[in-house]
């Protein structure tokens, strides 16, 4: 008998270990996305302008660098210090990576040499999907919209941006649709040569 009751006596366990198991979690891209950005935490790299949009023909062949300044587990300060003709540096601009409830966002915020604020800043966007740890897409978001109507900048109401990153290569793009304000900005950093700091962006 015992040998009987045995193995029907642990069917109800062995049920219940089944119906405990848990399901591991599904990975999290925008988590590795934010953690490939701040393994440069602190670090500067050079780049360059890799399109060939009119558009930005006063970008060609100036020395650009950013820098990974300020992160934290849900947020990441990026200035982009662009050269100017007399040899001084333009440190208007920051990109701001940050964590929301739904997914990643993407600002800008531009300032003055005297540290004030453009009257054309903090605009971007939120991701609409999941992306991967390497790539990141921010479509404009409702409140930029308004602003760059505002402004009289209503090329830029259909604007996405990307940010791309790998082992080599950070690399930080504008995309907007086919027409007569179409755009196709691209700048990439060789994150294979670190560089020393540069100075805090204007205003911080």
């Amino acid at each position: 008998m015992t040998r009987l009751n045995t193995p029907l006596a642990l069917v109800p366990l062995l049920l219940a270990l089944a119906g405990c198991t848990t399901t591991p979690p599904a990975d999290d891209p925008q988590a590795a996305f934010l953690a490939n950005l701040s393994q440069h935490c602190g670090k500067a790299y050079a780049g360059r302008l890799v399109s060939n949009d009119t558009a930005d023909a006063d970008l060609a062949g100036k020395p650009m660098v950013i820098h990974f300044r300020a992160c934290a587990p849900d947020r990441m300060e990026i200035p982009f210090h662009v050269g100017t003709e007399d040899g001084g540096w333009n440190r208007s601009r920051t990109w701001i990576i940050t964590r929301t409830g739904t997914g990643l966002r993407l600002k800008h915020d531009h300032r003055h040499e005297d540290g004030s604020i453009d009257k054309v800043t903090q605009y971007g966007g939120d991701t609409a999907t999941a992306g991967t740890p390497g790539q990141q897409t921010f479509p404009v978001d409702a409140e930029s919209i308004a602003m760059f109507r505002a402004q009289g900048l209503t090329g830029s109401v259909t604007n996405s941006w990307i940010v791309d990153i790998d082992a080599r290569t950070y690399a930080y793009a504008l995309r907007r649709p086919d027409g007569p304000t179409a755009r196709n900005f691209r700048v990439e950093f060789d994150l294979t040569q670190p560089i020393a700091p540069p100075p805090a962006p204007w205003g911080w």
